[in-house]
């Protein structure tokens, strides 16, 4: 049977780092309590004029670079992404411009926090399908521009980059053995807007501000991944026992720590990023699989468990093979 696998992987940062100190001349907070309640200790901006587009098209050529692929064989670009340049057209058509693809077709994914999620299940049941072989996979986010800097509890958490991932279709017998993306599981629950959104858009006629109930996310953040992860291990007839890694949504420290709790499985197989990014929405996991494989935590064969939570709410996961 086919599979998608992933042949490489790479990503972006802006030049510009932020540690927890930059936010104690603007808002009442410290190192320390941002530290403690969130992991987090600094964090990338994007420049003035660096759009959401540019940290997309550089993390793909990172990524096609790892996996030894030109341009010409990608026929499909999905752009995960809550920050577009502009409404319209999609940043997966730009990042098309920008890196000379003429043809196949590109499109973006708006799930928040889990938009990389939803985006690599789309990949995949595109190569499952036939109508694309090779598929460029990106999260990318200026998250920056959408803070609140008066309010304390959420314009520390995130930061801007991009991940991407060259899916290409491959050859499988059918075993959770194979290489490439064995299961996915997707959940969404509307009910819970007002927990987490973005105060804009066209019914103010404004760009707006995030806005979060940090407690209620929280709550639901823990319970959620771990049912997801644990549902789509099940499709691939797995168990927490077989992963060699879980690369969460970084977005605070004790979520991971839970959830990882939830799946019992040891903080040791768990690629952490938090610490330097912050969270950089649907930029989160793709940054993690690049930095993990940079360590050399991730290996050609690991069995890799991805999930993620976002605004909607909207949240879901992947089972992979490396």
């Amino acid at each position: 049977m086919i599979r998608a696998a992933v042949k490489g992987v790479g990503h972006y940062l802006p030049e510009r780092v932020v540690p927890n100190s930059e936010f104690e001349q603007i808002v009442e907070t410290s190192d320390e309590w941002i530290r403690s309640r969130s992991g987090i200790e600094r964090r990338h901006f994007a420049a003035e004029g660096q759009l959401t587009s540019d940290l997309a098209a550089r993390a793909a050529r990172a990524a096609l670079a790892d996996a030894g692929i030109e341009v010409d064989r990608v026929d499909a670009i999905i752009v995960a992404t809550s920050t577009p340049d502009l409404t319209f057209p999609s940043v997966a058509t730009m990042v098309q411009a920008d890196l000379g693809i003429t043809k196949g077709f590109a499109f973006d994914v708006q799930a928040v926090c889990a938009g990389f999620v939803y985006a690599l299940t789309t990949a995949n049941a595109l190569v499952l399908s036939g109508q694309a072989t090779c598929v460029l996979v990106i999260g990318a986010e200026t998250f920056s521009r959408l803070m609140n800097w008066k309010d304390r509890s959420t314009c520390v958490l995130f930061g801007d980059g991009a991940g991407a991932v060259v899916l290409e279709a491959v050859e499988g017998e059918g075993t959770p053995a194979d290489r490439g993306i064995l299961a996915t599981d997707l959940n969404s629950d509307g009910r819970f807007k007002d927990i987490l959104y973005v105060d804009g858009g066209t019914s103010t006629g404004t760009t707006g501000h995030l806005v979060m109930e940090g407690k209620e996310v929280f709550r639901h953040a823990i319970e959620k991944l771990a049912q997801t992860a644990h549902t789509a291990l099940d499709k691939a007839g797995l168990t927490p026992d077989d992963v060699d890694w879980i690369v969460p949504h970084q977005a605070n420290i004790r979520i991971i720590e839970g959830t990882a709790k939830r799946m019992q499985v040891p903080m040791d197989r768990v690629v952490v990023t938090v610490q330097d990014h912050g969270n950089t929405s649907a930029a989160s996991i793709p940054l993690a699989l690049s930095v993990g494989k940079a360590r050399g935590q991730i290996k050609p064969g690991d069995l890799i468990v991805t999930e993620a939570i976002g605004g909607g709410l909207a949240w879901g996961s992947v089972v992979l093979r490396w």
